[in-house]
């Protein structure tokens, strides 16, 4: 049995949340300079352009004005003890990296009397089981220009592929200019009403692009992909054929009465970071 303190685990959540953050993934960059030789509409060119040149002078400043809502995704080895209380150690890694980070502080304590917690805590919090003795820690800042956009269906078995296609395509083309396109789509198919939404913010914390290792599913990413770019929607609204970088697709098995699909969209910056402890 590996013991790992909490402190250890606040300390890396808060670096995270600086990091993902203020640094344009690798993977994105890519991703928009590809897009950039493919576009072919002169202003979605120019805002591509601008998309790279902001976030090559940041200079360690928020990559975007919305800092998120801290999304953390814990893999726990089964070989590892916390020593301290979980929860309360990524939230104090959250609290920390928004204070040192000097982050915008986005979060309401209560839905409705939106009085706002001061310090962007409490983190939304996932906790998975793995085998092994490390703990994978994953911040991914949500904004709600894009979550607001985001959309899940109880579909019937017989609307099939077809129906979901159509609420997939559908869901980009009503969400239109609001969560800042070019956009990363993430597809949550299978599994039950909760589990469904989980699957499709999980998706997005895929390398950009990457396609699903089921064969049958990475071909519907492709062929989604190019029908959501066809749309017209283009970078921030303004047309051209870049209104996403990728679709990604996570499935799981599902009642023989049900058919959800969840999509959680994300704008270009697609921010997530990771640390091993």
């Amino acid at each position: 049995m590996r013991e790992i303190d909490a402190g250890a685990l606040a300390e890396a959540v808060a670096r995270l949340c600086i990091q993902a953050n203020t640094c344009l993934p690798g993977d994105v960059r890519d991703g928009i300079a590809a897009a950039r030789v493919e576009e072919d509409w002169p202003p979605a060119r120019e805002i591509l352009d601008r998309i790279m040149e902001n976030g090559e002078i940041g200079g360690g400043l928020p990559i975007c004005q919305d800092t998120g809502m801290a999304c953390v995704f814990l893999e726990v080895g089964q070989e590892v003890h916390i020593a301290g209380n979980l929860t309360q150690a990524v939230d104090e890694g959250v609290r920390r990296g928004y204070a040192q980070g000097y982050l915008r502080k986005s979060v309401v304590s209560d839905p409705l009397e939106r009085v706002n917690s001061g310090d962007n805590t409490p983190a939304m919090l996932y906790t998975e089981l793995v085998p092994g003795d490390r703990l994978t820690v994953t911040v991914a800042p949500k904004g709600f220009g894009s979550e607001n956009m985001s959309r899940i269906a109880m579909l019937k078995p017989s609307d099939g592929l077809e129906g979901v296609r159509r609420f997939i395509v559908d869901t980009v083309e009503q969400a239109g200019p609001n969560p800042c396109p070019p956009i990363v789509v993430g597809v949550g198919i299978g599994g039950t009403f909760d589990k469904c939404a989980l699957l499709a913010k999980k998706a997005l914390l895929r390398k950009l692009g990457a396609p699903s290792p089921l064969p049958f599913y990475a071909r519907l990413e492709r062929d989604l992909l190019a029908e959501i770019n066809a749309l017209g929607i283009g970078p921030q609204g303004f047309g051209g054929r870049t209104t996403a970088l990728a679709v990604h697709i996570e499935t799981l098995p599902t009642h023989i009465a049900g058919l959800p699909c969840a999509v959680n969209l994300n704008c270009h910056v697609a921010r997530h970071a990771t640390e091993v402890l």
